[in-house]
């Protein structure tokens, strides 16, 4: 099984495309998986034939699990489909022991997109080791591949004191005494609805979120006439040009991407104690599926885009999402989230960080109320169209002045969005 994202670790067969006895070319699709978000093909590694099918459909399967055997020919080894090439126990049981576990004499270049095995994780999160520290130890398995003895070896040589474990206890919420509320349940009446394994997800995601981030929200108003009055204008002759509907969407990620140009520290991760900042600009968009749950495709480079760009891009991606068909490039990298929650009527929102990102922007319902506006006649009471913005942003590294200059600058990209604009 493939590793298919940085929080999948393990995928559903839905249908094997070919069966035991089959011969397969290289790159041909043989098994069809389903991950909580996206569906995916796993190609052959090799030409040969299918001598063994480990798992049948609707097995949930651990990445880094074989899926099949394929023989490429006659005495051969037999290959993992799914993963790399591995040794025989022959093979292995002719290595001397301590050229197994030594990896001075294989020390190969590191490859960040290398597959890492839940049971290295494991080792690695017992032992304070972080995922770009694992990519720094040279593997010593088939193709490079990090082997438990690697990681063994290397903490035993390792060149810097390890930092103390932080203990179960301060890892853990405080228990609390008070005895968890009873849940009334009238047989005949209510209903319980397991979780699917997506909203499981969801939820551990977002309580982790909320555990790790100390969140501040700062909200502000903005009037968006000018941007109304332009798409009104506008969004007919846009799509008999382009092809394109043209929505606000595009219009948010420019004008979050033009202020993260501005506000660099804005689009970080943190590492511990490191703060790393990310040269991408990829804006995620919160997006709901029609099952109820929600996933966060990704616009990438979003501040090398034009506007005709971003429209096209948000709207293949909203596509891709209501029937589907996303592929797992498409939910990755993100650096930054927003979330429209005007879309489902809300006047604003306290959205949660998108995890490992530091911040995430909301944006409430457009609505037309009479204001007070400064014109060359003095004061007026005009009716405008008005909309709230609300910034959560991580306090361990975003403050209030960064926070709220980052969220003015993105209002003022809104409100003086030029009603003259032709595209």
């Amino acid at each position: 099984m493939p590793k298919m994202g940085e929080s999948i670790s393990e995928a559903t067969i839905i249908s094997w495309l070919k069966n035991v006895g089959d011969y397969v070319e290289a790159e041909e699709t043989i098994v069809e998986v389903a991950t909580d978000k996206v569906d995916n093909d796993v190609p052959s590694p090799v030409s040969g034939v299918i001598t063994e099918i480990c798992f049948q459909k609707d097995d949930v399967v651990e990445v880094g699990t074989v899926l099949a055997l394929i023989e490429e020919k006659a005495g051969s080894q037999k290959l993992e489909v799914g993963s790399k090439k591995v040794q025989t126990k022959d093979e292995v049981s002719s290595i001397p022991q301590n050229q197994q576990l030594t990896t001075d004499n294989r020390q190969q270049k590191t490859n960040p997109d290398a597959f890492i095995s839940p049971l290295i994780i494991s080792i690695a999160q017992k032992e304070n080791l972080s995922v770009e520290e694992l990519q720094t130890i040279p593997g010593s398995g088939a193709e490079g591949r990090l082997q438990k003895s690697d990681v063994f070896n290397y903490l035993k040589n390792r060149k810097y004191p390890i930092q103390s474990k932080p203990t179960t206890q301060n890892l853990q919420p405080t228990i609390s005494s008070y005895p968890k509320p009873k849940i009334n349940f009238v047989e005949g009446k209510d209903r319980i609805v397991e979780m699917d394994r997506m909203r499981k997800m969801i939820a551990d995601h977002m309580v982790y979120s909320k555990q790790t981030s100390p969140h501040v929200t700062s909200y502000i108003e903005v009037d968006v006439t000018n941007l109304v009055n332009w798409r009104n204008k506008n969004k007919e002759n846009f799509q008999e040009k382009y092809n394109e509907k043209l929505t606000f969407t595009p219009v948010f990620v420019q004008a979050v991407g033009k202020a993260i140009v501005d506000f660099p520290m804005i689009n970080v991760s943190v590492n511990e104690k490191n703060i790393i900042v990310h040269k991408d600009i990829n804006i995620g968009m919160a997006t709901a599926l029609p099952s109820g749950n929600l996933i966060v495709p990704v616009v990438k480079n979003a501040n090398e885009k034009d506007l005709v760009a971003l429209a096209a891009a948000v709207n293949n991606l909203a596509e891709a999402s209501r029937n589907n068909k996303l592929k797992p490039e498409q939910i990755q990298g993100s650096t930054f989230t927003i979330s429209n929650v005007g879309t489902f009527g809300s006047l604003m929102g306290t959205p949660i960080i998108n995890q490992p990102e530091v911040a995430i922007l909301a944006l409430g319902i457009i609505k037309k109320r009479p204001e007070v506006i400064t014109t060359s006649n003095g004061d007026e009471i005009a009716i405008r169209s008005m909309m709230y913005l609300s910034l959560s942003f991580d306090h361990r590294v975003v403050d209030g002045f960064l926070g709220g200059s980052f969220l003015r600058k993105v209002g003022d990209y809104l409100e003086q969005f030029d009603a003259n604009t032709t595209l």
